[in-house]
């Protein structure tokens, strides 16, 4: 883009900008900026109390500068006049290590210098709810397994549609959109990119999703478990590593299933990994009603709770649904889309560079006889095992960086201690009369 931002915006009808940064726990903060006014900004940065957002700053800490990446920036296909422009914060003249953007260009930066590219495609799934968020939009969506039910789908056409339209007018290719497996849930899917333009992609998918939802009168949400006997909102990863050029698939090769030897190292990174980054894929305390929920009404809970990998088995960590790629299957719908790419690639690349082996391949029911599994590491139970794992984690320190790993760990902690100084009413219920 041109310095002379102003101008350029002006022809394409752009009055304002969002320069937004996206913090350690996922919120998007954001500064609206007038036209005119943006060739300074965006020489200069929009200032921010970086205090006032999830990072590990103090409020004596001086103004944070974020600066704009103009050649990312998404004009907003329901209201043209607004543009979107991702951010990354400067503190003090340097960039912000803990920050989650800049954490995901950092191991980008690890891929290229071991001369391999990437593409991968995320698959959010919300719910979308009455406007105060405390019922189900469709109160005639009760169908004990609704996952693809058309009928229901098809109530909710002027909103996936509209969402969908947005999507295919910015070029990001979708392709399905379906009625999940719970009531009042869906998922929609677009095209694969570079990790970085899908991390985008993915925060920007949320906000239009909630705005869109909320002009039609609904709430959405991609909290994990929002509902207590439906399944939850998963965010699985599909992954693949190319070489430097991009062109020579480096997944696919003469191994069981059509894998190469790198792609069974790259399995063997994420499952070695996989409980020490549980809590960036699955971060909040809910999440963990997710991962470690009994069975639905659908009759299954579609997440994993055991580190295993399958062929083309959706009840595994990782699924191989074909022989150019894998699914992370971990991760539910509140991972920071930065920190979810920034983790499963370091995890990948730490599983080629070790040549890590990930085992026998399971083709079994992990629902039905994953208890069969003797040796099989469990995923955390809930988020202080979660945080323990991560402090603990060599692989997050070296791979993700010290500063973002302490900052991280800290602010969790101190989430995880707001949550266990609220009471409810089941301990009102349990321990009243004891």
């Amino acid at each position: 883009m041109t310095t002379d931002i102003a101008s350029e915006a002006e022809s394409k009808g752009i009055k304002y900008f969002l320069m937004s940064f996206t913090d350690l726990f996922g919120v998007t903060r954001s500064k609206l900026v007038p036209r005119t006014a943006i060739n300074d900004i965006a020489a200069e940065g929009a200032g921010f109390a970086g205090f006032a957002a999830y990072l590990d700053m103090t409020p004596a800490d001086s103004d944070m500068l974020v600066m704009p990446d103009l050649s990312r920036m998404i004009q907003l296909p329901w209201q043209k006049e607004t543009a979107w422009v991702p951010c990354d914060p400067h503190l003090d003249g340097c960039i912000v290590q803990q920050a989650p953007r800049v954490v995901l260009q950092s191991v980008i930066g690890k891929v290229a210098d071991a001369g391999m590219t990437m593409l991968t495609g995320v698959e959010p799934e919300f719910f979308v709810l009455s406007g105060e968020g405390d019922a189900l939009a469709d109160q005639r969506d009760v169908r004990g397994k609704p996952c693809y039910d058309q009928q229901a789908l098809m109530r909710r056409y002027s909103l996936i549609t509209g969402i969908c339209d947005c999507m295919i007018e910015l070029g990001w290719e979708p392709y399905q959109n379906d009625h999940e497996d719970a009531n009042g849930q869906f998922e929609m899917n677009w095209g694969p990119s570079d990790p970085l333009t899908t991390a985008d992609r993915h925060n920007f998918f949320k906000f239009m999703v909630k705005t869109l939802a909320e002009e039609q009168g609904f709430r959405a949400t991609f909290m994990p478990k929002p509902m207590e006997r439906l399944t939850g909102n998963g965010c699985h990863v599909h992954f693949s590593m190319w070489d430097g050029s991009g062109k020579v698939n480096l997944m696919s090769g003469d191994g069981e299933l059509g894998l190469s030897s790198l792609a069974y190292h790259v399995v063997g990174g994420i499952l070695r990994t996989a409980r020490d980054m549980a809590l960036i894929t699955n971060p909040v305390v809910n999440s963990y009603k997710r991962i470690n929920a009994p069975a639905t009404t659908s009759g299954a809970t579609w997440s994993p709770n055991t580190v295993t990998y399958g062929g083309n088995n959706r009840t595994h960590l990782i699924r191989i649904p074909a022989d150019n790629r894998i699914e992370v299957r971990l991760a539910d719908g509140a991972a920071n889309p930065y920190l979810l790419q920034a983790a499963v690639i370091a995890a990948a690349l730490d599983g080629i560079e070790n040549s890590t082996d990930p085992g026998k391949r399971l083709d079994i029911d992990m629902y039905a006889e994953g208890h069969t599994v003797k040796d099989a590491p469990k995923l955390p139970l809930n988020m202080l095992d979660a945080i323990r794992l991560f402090e603990a984690s060599e692989f997050v320190a070296e791979r993700l960086g010290g500063e973002f790993k302490t900052a991280f760990a800290k602010l969790k902690m101190l989430e995880w201690n707001e949550y266990m100084s609220q009471f409810s009413d089941w301990e009102r219920t349990n321990a009243f009369d004891v």
